[in-house]
């Protein structure tokens, strides 16, 4: 089954694919961070979302 695009929401609520414009936009918005914010975030420590929360709360 091919992913939906239209979809605003992450296809999963437990990762973040900074790769997908949509999903980059939603956990923008849902964290309060920039695109620039939320890469390093990934970068440092993976697509978990609730691991790239703790990073930034740090």
């Amino acid at each position: 089954m091919a992913d939906d695009k239209t979809k605003r929401g992450p296809a999963d609520s437990s990762r973040i694919n900074v790769n997908e414009d949509y999903e980059v936009a939603y956990w923008t918005e849902a964290l309060g961070v920039s695109q620039d914010k939320l890469t390093e975030a990934v970068n440092s420590v993976g697509t978990s979302a609730n691991a790239v929360r703790e990073y930034l709360n740090k």
